[in-house]
């Protein structure tokens, strides 16, 4: 990927600098979620592989922890997250965010801290009401080919956390380099 001259004066979430939306890169039958109730589960809000605006949404069931495990089909570079929950009191406040992962329970992140995790993060009630971008370090996330987010609490200390929509954003890597130096074999 070529960096262009404005690249470092570029803000963290901004999709004005080349940040597309990652949805459209899930391997959906992949993407699964510990703790989710049975009715609301979390391939109803990613299923359209774009950010959810239907009545859908995910819930958990037996606390208010949640532990998604989100894959795609290729690898990606992620710059931003978007949780957005339409209930406040069970929108997800604090976060942990792995990358690339064989398999994770909730005895492997509970007590994690970063460097452990890549990022660990407390969501306002705004990012979250809104739907606004949380800017994640870059530089952890460059080759990604599965996200796990742990969700340990709420912003109201529920029982349930709901999460209406997610999206990722940031750019796919290209795994495709340049070819020219082929030609020169076929002599």
């Amino acid at each position: 990927m070529q960096r262009t001259a404005g690249a470092s004066s570029r803000t963290q979430g901004d999709v004005s600098s080349g940040d597309v939306s990652l949805l459209e890169y899930l391997n959906v039958s992949q993407t699964t979620c510990l703790n989710e109730s049975f009715e609301h589960g979390i391939k109803s809000i990613p299923s359209s592989r774009k950010a959810n605006t239907s009545d859908a949404y995910l819930l958990s069931d037996a606390d208010e922890q949640l532990l998604l495990t989100i894959s795609f089909n290729q690898t990606v570079r992620v710059r931003s997250i978007v949780i957005k929950s339409a209930n406040l009191p069970q929108a997800p406040k604090e976060i942990k965010i792995l990358v690339n992962r064989q398999s994770v329970g909730f005895e492997d992140v509970q007590d994690a801290r970063e460097p452990e995790v890549a990022q660990a993060l407390e969501l306002t009630e705004d990012q979250v009401k809104e739907g606004k971008q949380i800017p994640l370090r870059f530089v952890r996330f460059q080759t990604v080919n599965s996200l796990h987010i742990f969700v340990a609490s709420n912003h109201g200390g529920e029982d349930e956390t709901r999460i209406d929509a997610i999206d990722i954003f940031g750019v796919p890597v290209e795994t495709t380099k340049d070819l020219s130096g082929l030609k020169k074999q076929e002599e």
